[in-house]
């Protein structure tokens, strides 16, 4: 089993207009997350990559997801149970 806690944020732009950080994750995301995974050769999919992106990767991975759980009073973070596939 693997255990992913990310960003709760879509894999588009506006459908992260309402996220109570949303502007502030995405800069840091610009300036330091998008930019540290470029420099060692990685995506750069920074920190709003969004949940869509991530259930792509996981099953590329070969892993079967369990529905997105959220923890009541976080909006900021989602939490993916992975299994092997």
């Amino acid at each position: 089993m693997f255990l992913c806690a990310d960003i709760a944020g879509r894999s588009k732009v506006h459908e992260n207009l309402d996220h109570p950080i949303g502007p502030w994750l995405y800069t840091v995301s610009l300036f330091h997350c998008m930019t540290v995974s470029l420099a060692y050769d990685g995506e750069g999919l920074g920190t709003m990559w969004g949940e869509d992106v991530a259930l792509q990767y996981f099953a590329d991975a070969g892993f079967r997801v369990e529905e997105p759980r959220y923890v009541d009073g976080d909006p900021v973070n989602v939490y993916h149970v992975c299994h092997p596939a």
